[in-house]
């Protein structure tokens, strides 16, 4: 079955705050077997609403929306509901009663606009709020099924587990489960991952799908089956395929980071590491102080400076071309503090227009091999170069060491 979203509330709109609701539903519903392929935002109006939900019920099985139920006179979510499933408002004085009860246990007097909580559409199933004042409700139709949240966070994910979730269950019908696996790469672009496995992109069960980030591209495997054991054996072919096409470059699963799998990888090694970061906001040294809490083992030095000028500090000539001046950092601080990689990243940036920068940026590793070092220009925010670039020095970085355990 499918369903769609329908997020209300004119504040999302205009980026007052960000929706949470959605994306937490959209997982749960995928855990029974509910696909959710849309997801509308729309405002406060009850026009638009009716609209939203009318168009939603003429192509998925499921509606659910979050927000506008309240007892104000811009909550009209009732109200557009009615209008787009051709029935009135009906008065429930159950619900009244339950609302006002609600208000005496703590001890507050229930205004009278909080009466228009107690009006549901004809025929809809209320279902009481222990969390709140606004109750929701399922509505059943010709056409499918509109069920209601409220927009808070807290209300909404209690109704949803305790109350939407198992009438949702027996009304999929089969148990069924939706699970994903995602691959994380880093260091290489989506386009050449879209070279490698597009073939496996076109299946319908299991699904191959990308997701492309600052500086990473992860690839999503996701099944359908009728239980978690059934899904996990449609995805582990699949994404043994997927790894050998792609190797190395997927460096982890799941919520893994660069900086974890790396740091992961010298303490195995027993090595160690020392950064230098130039333009980089700090980035570098504040991911790889994170990762550390959870390798602690690990001997990571870093330092983080705002201009080359302050280079000189290690006794290096901040004049010299690029190239030479991020390998002789990488040297230079690798000898300073004794470690087994010296690892230098500095960005560069050009004009900015548009809020667009021409990135130039440097990264060289060095070890008791040698240097190797590489020159990139991005086009880029300001706020994205930080994060692209150690990204991709974290991912060289690691690439170097497993292709000198192949050698070795």
């Amino acid at each position: 079955m499918y369903a769609e979203l329908v997020s209300i509330g004119t504040e999302l709109l205009l980026g007052e705050i960000v929706d949470t609701n959605a994306p937490y539903i959209a997982r749960k519903a995928r855990e029974i077997g509910l696909d959710v392929i849309f997801k509308t935002t729309v405002g406060d109006n009850e026009d638009r609403i009716a609209h939203v939900i009318d168009h939603a019920l003429n192509r998925v099985d499921v509606v659910i929306t979050t927000g506008g139920l309240g007892p104000t006179v811009d909550d009209v979510t009732r109200e557009a509901i009615a209008r787009a499933t051709n029935r009135p408002l009906e008065f429930r004085q159950d619900l009244l009663d339950q609302i006002e009860e609600r208000f005496k246990r703590f001890g507050a007097r229930m205004s009278e606009n909080n009466r228009r909580q107690a009006h549901i559409p004809l025929g809809a199933r209320p279902i009481v709020n222990p969390v709140g004042t606004a109750p929701i409700f399922i509505l059943e139709t010709e056409r499918g099924v509109v069920m209601t949240l409220p927009g808070v966070p807290r209300e909404m994910k209690y109704l949803l587990e305790h109350a939407l979730l198992p009438w949702l269950r027996e009304y999929v019908g089969a148990p069924a489960v939706i699970k994903s696996r995602v691959l994380r790469t880093a260091g290489v672009g989506e386009s050449q991952i879209d070279m490698r496995i597009g073939d496996l992109m076109t299946a319908a069960n299991p699904t191959v799908a990308l997701a492309a980030h600052t500086g990473q591209t992860d690839v999503r495997i996701t099944a359908k089956a009728p239980t978690e054991a059934e899904a996990d054996a449609m995805i582990a072919p699949l994404e043994q395929e997927i790894r050998q096409r792609l190797g190395s470059w997927i460096y982890g699963v799941g919520e893994e980071t660069i900086e974890e799998v790396l740091l992961r990888l010298l303490a195995e090694r027993g090595e160690s590491l020392a950064c230098v970061e130039i333009g980089t906001e700090g980035l570098l040294s504040e991911r790889l102080q994170r990762a550390g809490e959870k390798a602690p083992d690990v001997p990571v030095h870093s330092l983080s400076l705002s201009r080359v000028e302050e280079l000189e500090t290690l006794g290096i000539n901040a004049g010299v071309p690029l190239r030479n001046l991020v390998e002789t950092t990488a040297q230079a601080i690798r000898n300073r503090e004794g470690t087994t990689y010296g690892m230098a990243v500095i960005i560069r940036s050009g004009e900015e227009e548009d809020g667009i920068a021409t990135i130039e940026s440097a990264i060289a590793v060095a070890s008791e091999e040698g240097c190797r070092t590489r020159i990139f220009t991005w086009a880029l925010t300001r706020t994205d170069a930080p994060i692209w670039v150690t990204t991709h020095a974290l991912a060289m970085l690691r690439h170097l060491i497993l292709r000198s355990q192949q050698e070795g």
